[in-house]
């Protein structure tokens, strides 16, 4: 598969991400020619990362602390971190859409210092969230924040944050992707699903059982990746989600490529249009109790008719 769509959070590549990290603040740039100042820092954190900070799936997640010293200390550093959930209300306050609401200390595992050996310039640690103890459809964020150093250095001005946040979506998490392509522009056939049958006109090529995820935009829309032509084109689906005692319905479906994914394609070496709109080859589910499995179409290429995409996703 030559493209995939993944973006959560993860362990990282230390090294590569301290010497590329670039601090806005003119007091505390790092410039591996020098030694001074040291400052104290996240990677790929602060507002400018917060989709990163997304937490789709996995309950656990690492991150890294560090330090910029081009040489790295001589001694141990400890670094003290805590959640500072003044910082949701501010954010809400900055932000439509999406209310975050408080993680409870009950439903998270944190540890309040790290310390990064002597010889090192970072360390990676994690937080835990128990989603049990979180209504699925609500949407949570855990800001924690680098407060200390010791020895005393100072703080990277916006890189000290982690927005940790969980969108609620009945939809986001890693999904079994299946990539379909046909040269005519139209597919097998009038009728046939391509996932469930192989009659028809013969597919030129498939990519079946790899990982993706969906990444929620707020509660009631999401976006996936189709692996077509490579350039990061996302499908972006909304939906409306009712809520009758313990049943939850899902109605008025709607999917569509943005127009700033279009674009891509547009300025793509071999520029491509898209000839048929995305649809979904099957029904979306209708109620929480049916599979959460997507099948879309849509035909796109250099000319017409173009090539007909098939892409499935389904819930792991």
């Amino acid at each position: 598969m030559k493209t995939k769509y993944i973006k959560g959070i993860m362990a990282l590549s230390i090294t590569a991400l301290l010497f590329s990290s670039c601090l806005k603040d003119p007091g505390h740039v790092f410039n591996p020619e020098i030694t001074s100042p040291n400052v104290a820092q996240f990677f790929n954190a602060g507002l400018q990362n917060f989709s990163t900070d997304a937490i789709t799936s996995s309950d656990t997640t690492t991150f890294a602390v560090g330090v910029t010293l081009s040489t790295p200390p001589t001694t141990p550093t400890t670094v003290t971190l805590a959640v500072d959930n003044s910082l949701i209300a501010t954010y809400n306050a900055a932000n439509s859409g999406i209310v975050y609401l408080p993680i409870p200390a009950a439903a998270y595992k944190l540890a309040t210092s790290v310390t990064i050996p002597a010889g090192k310039n970072s360390v990676t640690t994690t937080v835990i969230i128990d989603r049990a103890q979180l209504d699925p459809a609500g949407s949570y964020m855990l800001p924690v924040k680098l407060v200390g150093a010791s020895p005393s250095i100072p703080i990277a001005a916006n890189l000290n944050t982690h927005y940790f946040h969980i969108i609620g979506n009945d939809f986001a998490g890693t999904y079994t992707y299946d990539f379909r392509r046909w040269q005519n522009g139209t597919g097998p056939g009038a009728g046939i699903i391509p996932s469930l049958s192989s009659a028809g006109a013969p597919v030129d090529i498939t990519d079946l059982g790899e990982t993706v995820t969906i990444y929620p935009v707020s509660p009631v829309e999401f976006q996936m990746v189709t692996e077509y032509n490579g350039q990061g084109v996302n499908y972006d689906v909304t939906f409306t989600r009712t809520v009758n005692g313990s049943t939850v319905t899902y109605t008025d479906w709607k999917v569509s490529f943005l127009p700033g994914d279009l674009a891509k394609w547009a300025a793509a070496a071999s520029p491509i249009t898209n000839f048929v709109p995305p649809a979904f080859t099957i029904p979306p589910p209708a109620t929480n109790s049916d599979p959460k499995k997507f099948e879309l179409n849509f035909a796109s290429g250099g000319s017409a008719p173009g090539r007909y995409i098939d892409d499935t996703y389904t819930k792991k």
